[in-house]
């Protein structure tokens, strides 16, 4: 392309890209013409350039490295001719707002222009309606979709940067050498996401088949079936004591490691029929399908725990609003607020769980305790191994 046809896209004035060119933060290319990679370095200067940075600045970093992305055009192809948002929607026979909010829901934001990955994407969510799938499952598993895979690239790119990236400059590999190494790297290892996210994705798939399959059963052995949109489910929240202490004490990077080994013991040690919803600060929402083996759980794992700062587990069983891939409502709530009553090392309960554990299990009552956020008392106890257990 020359140079008005670069400046066109980037929407700037073609003396902008001649004075970047002499300045040295973009590739001279007025003779060979202007090429995938040195647009791409283009698009960076100027959005440097609009959050104010100078041109010796942007040269500056160019040359240490720190700009080494243009290999990311060749890796990330042009997907053909571009799409407005009404050309997609009569193509797929979808209403053109449906189309919209799909778009906005994945995250993508709203542009004016798609490619043709973009038209395929709502072929496929076509594809889905048409074969009977309700719009409202629909519309929360794009999201769930959209926020998983957004976190997954966002890892990507900063471990990338972090572990790869940042050494190189350290080292003070020059700028083009940087780019050719990442390139390089990136471009054997980008093939290589997709197959193991499927793979992650098949068996994670099984594993929640089976265990809805479990509740199914249970839920028609109980006789009380949930609303629609509802699930019976227990609710674990766990955080470290002492925390915010431990961050002055010791600083964030020691504090921050001893949430990632306490996140870790946690994964690796629930029950089949649990897993974490999230994470948040240095706590984790837990949530599984069984309050006796997510009790069992909480006992041990306060037994065997000896690091410090030490947890503090509340639990509580009820029913929650299933929204998006995470857990809502009341019952929520009073699980959260059962666990901040919690001293380090403790495991408190409420009265349904008490009633769904098993015999090995001791139950010492605390009282009825008024919740925050709550008008009626809620009994608390706390749970402990049996004695002859």
């Amino acid at each position: 392309m020359t140079r008005a046809d670069a400046a066109r896209r980037l929407d700037i004035d073609p003396s902008t890209l001649r004075r970047w060119e002499a300045a040295g933060v973009v590739p001279a290319t007025a003779d060979a013409g202007w090429n995938d990679d040195a647009l791409a370095q283009a698009r960076v200067v100027a959005r440097l350039r609009d959050r104010g940075h100078t041109l010796a600045q942007i040269r500056r970093a160019t040359e240490s490295g720190r700009l080494a992305f243009a290999f990311i055009e060749d890796l990330f192809p042009s997907a053909g001719r571009g799409y407005t948002l009404e050309e997609m929607a009569e193509q797929c026979d979808l209403e053109v707002a449906l189309v919209e909010r799909v778009i906005t829901t994945l995250g993508f934001g709203t542009r004016e222009h798609f490619d043709g990955d973009d038209l395929q994407l709502l072929r496929y969510v076509a594809a889905v309606l048409a074969a009977g799938f309700p719009l409202v499952a629909l519309l929360q598993l794009v999201r769930v979709y959209g926020q998983a895979l957004a976190q997954v690239a966002d890892a990507e790119v900063r471990l990338f940067h972090l572990y790869v990236h940042e050494p190189l400059i350290r080292d003070g590999v020059p700028g083009v050498e940087i780019a050719e190494e990442m390139e390089g790297l990136a471009r054997e290892l980008l093939p290589l996401a997709s197959p193991v996210m499927d793979h992650v994705h098949q068996r994670f798939l099984s594993h929640f088949l089976e265990q809805d399959i479990v509740g199914h059963m249970e839920a028609e052995l109980s006789g009380s079936p949930s609303d629609l949109g509802r699930l019976r489910v227990a609710i674990a929240f766990a955080d470290l004591a002492g925390y915010t202490r431990m961050t002055e004490e010791q600083g964030d990077e020691e504090a921050v490691g001893a949430v990632e080994r306490f996140v870790e013991s946690i994964e690796s040690t629930l029950p089949d029929d649990a897993r974490i919803i999230k994470t948040i600060g240095d706590g984790v929402m837990v949530v599984g399908s069984d309050p006796g083996a997510l009790t069992d759980w909480a006992v041990g794992f306060q037994a065997r725990r000896v690091e410090r700062p030490l947890p503090r587990i509340g639990l509580h069983r009820g029913e929650a609003l299933y929204r998006d891939g995470d857990y809502f409502g009341r019952d929520v709530n009073q699980a959260a607020r059962i666990a901040a009553r919690a001293a380090g090392g403790e495991v408190l309960v409420t009265r349904q769980v008490v009633d769904a554990a098993g015999p090995h299990l001791d139950f010492e009552r605390i009282g009825e305790v008024r919740l925050k956020g709550f008008s009626e008392v809620t009994e608390v106890f706390a749970a402990s191994r049996a004695e002859d257990d």
